[in-house]
């Protein structure tokens, strides 16, 4: 069954009933939380976007009483494990490439277009609107107009043209655009694939890329499982994450909040 909250409910302490439930058999949960705007704050240069401490501690609590915790991201692998604690499951854009256990594993169909984002990296480098601020992560690029948002139009056309060229899927993101392989991957099958047999599942996120993730949690639910769809709210804030979430935060520090809610629980 899926939680029973009004949609659009804040989080002001007490614990999500599904939540309360699922620490019963806390084998069976499964966490799972987007890194941007929900581990860490929002910031202008990418490279320099860090998790709180707080919940970075948090996380490695979990990871040791819970059956899952799991950060899904954009973000390259290499980035989220260096900033990230073992026992944390990942998956990194997207899900193309994930580690659990330690284990990591690649999309079979990845490696093909390494050469063909590689090339398109230095020419939106040379050839992109001046300004666009342009983020290589391994298997695809983002196209950063956040400190330029004159450019939004002017990044997203050229996105969109460049995709046609090169055969790699354009997707909006938060003032950015993001050029993907044109592989069938999304948070929503890196859901699926983390999950497995847990009977109770929380996802928190708060943009636009966090959507199939919520209906992958609105299928599961389906399925009978217990699901909880936390959405984190700010200026930038998806609003039709908004208006489907279970639960909304107040930024990433009432993120961690929730998580400290959770490891006090377990903890009593």
């Amino acid at each position: 069954m899926t939680v029973v909250t009004d949609a659009r409910t804040r989080f002001e302490g007490p614990l999500p009933v599904t939540l309360v439930d699922g620490l019963d058999r806390s084998q069976d949960l499964a966490v799972l939380v987007d890194f941007d705007g929900t581990l860490a704050p929002i910031v202008d240069d990418p490279a320099r976007a860090r998790p709180r401490s707080g919940s970075v501690a948090l996380l490695r609590r979990l990871a040791e009483e819970i059956g899952l915790v799991g950060v899904i991201s954009g973000r390259p692998l290499t980035f989220l494990a260096h900033h990230l604690p073992a026992g944390v499951a990942l998956a990194g854009l997207y899900g193309l490439e994930t580690m659990v256990d330690g284990e990591r594993r690649d999309h079979g169909q990845g490696g093909c277009w390494r050469e063909v984002i590689q090339d398109l990296a230095a020419h939106a480098e040379a050839a992109g609107p001046s300004g666009m601020r342009v983020e290589r992560k391994e298997l695809s690029i983002t196209l950063h107009y956040r400190e330029h948002p004159e450019l939004a139009d002017a990044v997203g056309e050229w996105a969109a043209a460049e995709a046609t060229r090169s055969g790699l899927d354009a997707r909006p993101a938060r003032c950015s655009w993001e050029l993907h392989p044109p592989i069938p991957v999304d948070k929503g099958t890196a859901v699926r694939e983390l999950v497995g047999e847990a009977t109770t599942v929380c996802f928190i996120g708060d943009d636009l890329g966090d959507r199939p993730a919520f209906d992958a949690l609105d299928e599961l639910g389906r399925e009978g499982r217990a699901v909880l769809k936390v959405a984190v709210d700010s200026e930038e804030a998806d609003p039709g994450l908004l208006d489907t979430a279970d639960l909304v935060v107040d930024g990433p520090a009432q993120v961690e909040a929730l998580l400290a809610s959770l490891v006090e629980r377990l903890s009593g």
